[in-house]
């Protein structure tokens, strides 16, 4: 066995994730709670959730979430790190709240929060930690002890995070008929937001400028690029590009989309694209319906090859990646020296997300920060 290693404060580990259908008689009520409070007719719901039905009503979600918790324990288990691993979600079962329930109920006092999210946003970030005060709060009302809770720093440009989607592009490029693989470029893509909430992501107010999700996004790209490019010694083009887009016609959002950009490719003359999903943790429903079905149709019509590389999902250096965050945290917290690891031009993120970071539109309490009510 080997030397066992250290957590402490931490006596647990909480995934947290999206969630997602797993049945067609579970779909509408999803979308319902994912739309709560935006008054979308049921009608439209059964529109939207096409997609899902396409698939059986299933959404791989959390199915990957489950092989990455089995992962994660594995890791622990092999390391010698003796850390639970619980799993919680914002929309679907196992709810947030009845995970923290029973974690309370265990004897867990110090929960460390693992987002399925890399980046800095609104939805990647502050949204999870207004989840994490909603169901302290819930559980404040029922007279439980409330445990404290801390979260992961942002993750996009650690190494077991990185080094998995290099390979998952060499491989698709690998993959591409010979006469054109050379000349590929590559579609880095991630889920558009709204402008608005990409010009305010990341720290503000005296902490930064915000911009955070466009800029760790581009970073991660140039560190995938220049590995693809060292390793194969070709200068492949890309570009970061948008995908999954949700929200009113009249609101901007990031942009281009997948699905035009294939086409402006293809009247430029380029002979082939992959298609990398930097900005997805695993092959969730965004991944298959919007990439592997909607802009693998565009290509199809086009008549330009593509490839859609791999996202990180459960990989054995993902699951290290995160036992190295957990150490990486418990040493801040116990005071001891620690040493974060990081990619690229933009350095570690901030353990302690800042008053002000990622806000909302209509603020609400937010745990697992400086503006914290449950510190």
């Amino acid at each position: 066995m080997p030397d066992a290693l250290d957590a402490t404060p931490y006596d647990a580990l909480l995934l947290l994730s999206f969630g997602g259908p797993e049945g067609p008689d579970e779909v509408v009520p999803f979308l319902e709670n994912v739309t709560r409070g935006r008054g979308i007719p049921k009608e439209r719901l059964k529109e939207v959730g096409q997609h899902y039905f396409l698939f059986g009503g299933v959404s791989p979600i959390n199915d990957q979430n489950r092989a990455l918790l089995d992962a994660l324990r594995k890791d622990f288990a092999e390391h010698g790190l003796d850390l639970p691993v619980y799993w919680g979600n914002r929309n679907w079962g196992p709810y947030l709240t009845d995970t923290l329930r029973e974690a309370v109920a265990d004897g867990r006092r110090r929960i460390l929060v693992l987002a399925t999210s890399a980046y800095a946003s609104y939805s990647g970030c502050r949204q999870y930690r207004e989840d994490l005060a909603g169901a302290l709060a819930t559980l404040e009302a029922e007279g439980l002890e409330l445990p404290r809770i801390d979260k992961i720093r942002h993750y996009f440009n650690h190494p077991g995070f990185v080094e998995p989607m290099v390979e998952g592009v060499l491989k698709s490029l690998a993959e591409l008929p010979e006469d054109v693989r050379a000349g590929a470029h590559i579609a880095f893509t991630t889920h558009s937001i709204p402008t608005a909430a990409a010009d305010t992501s990341g720290p503000v107010e005296g902490h930064g400028d915000g911009g955070a999700y466009v800029r760790q996004h581009l970073d991660v790209a140039r560190l995938v690029a220049d590995a693809v490019r060292e390793r194969t010694g070709t200068d492949h083009p890309w570009q970061l590009v948008y995908q999954s887009r949700s929200g009113a016609p009249h609101i901007p959002w990031l942009e281009p989309d997948i699905c035009d950009h294939l086409e402006e490719r293809h009247a430029a003359g380029v002979p082939a694209v992959v298609m990398a999903p930097i900005g997805f943790v695993s092959d969730h429903m965004e991944v298959l319906y919007d990439l592997d079905t909607e802009a693998t149709a565009k290509a199809a019509e086009l008549g330009l090859p593509v490839r859609r590389s791999a996202t990180v999902g459960a990989d054995p250096r993902f699951a290290a990646a995160i036992r190295d965050l957990v150490l990486e945290r418990a040493a801040a917290e116990s005071g001891r020296n620690v040493s974060p690891c990081a990619l690229g031009a933009l350095g570690p993120s901030h353990n302690l997300c800042p008053v002000g970071c990622c806000p909302a539109r209509n603020p609400k309490p937010a745990a697992a920060g400086a503006d914290s009510p449950y510190a």
